[in-house]
């Protein structure tokens, strides 16, 4: 399978597995996960002509730049590790992060954000990176990237929790303007 065409598969993974389920009525059960061979069938029915096949599928999930899948452990369920907009129950467990966190946005945002916090909007959570280097290509997605520093060890004194997804991607529900650093 040749980069683009997987690129292309990925998207529409993330569409289903993070966001619209409903559109191959696709059933997500706790946790994100669902059924392997019925996703690769809804999908081949979906798009008559272009098949998955489960070797492209593994292929899609161990090459994603991201790791915005996971299979479980006899690879007979799929999911996205983190992301969903849709209503799915994760159970993530809390965790403790590391003292300082870090979000990438475009410069466009600053203002909203030093006035409002950072918001998770039609996401789940709101996410977080671990180095700069990621922060900054989440923040070139939308414009020019800014970073913002999280305190999260002031956050945690708070009482706010800290969840991380598989793929190393930290979530929170909310940021407050007051434990941010320019």
């Amino acid at each position: 399978m040749n980069a683009a065409k997987a690129k292309k598969r990925s998207k529409f993974l993330s569409l289903l597995l993070r966001h619209r389920p409903e559109l191959l009525d696709l059933k997500l059960e706790d946790g994100g996960w669902t059924d392997t061979q019925a996703l690769i069938e809804k999908i081949n029915n979906y798009k008559k002509g272009d098949i998955l096949t489960f070797q492209e599928l593994e292929y899609i999930v161990s090459t994603n730049d991201k790791q915005r899948f996971a299979f479980n452990t006899d690879k007979t369920k799929i999911r996205a590790n983190q992301g969903h907009s849709t209503n799915v129950e994760m159970n993530y467990i809390s965790t403790t992060p590391p003292p300082v966190l870090y979000h990438g946005t475009a410069t466009k945002n600053i203002d909203s954000i030093l006035k409002n916090g950072i918001l998770k909007g039609n996401r789940q959570y709101v996410h977080l990176s671990a180095d700069t280097e990621t922060a900054e290509k989440v923040g070139a997605r939308h414009g020019k990237p800014f970073i913002f520093k999280i305190e999260t060890f002031k956050m945690q004194q708070a009482g706010v929790k800290f969840y991380q997804a598989e793929n190393g991607v930290w979530l929170t529900d909310y940021v407050s303007s007051e434990f941010l650093k320019k």
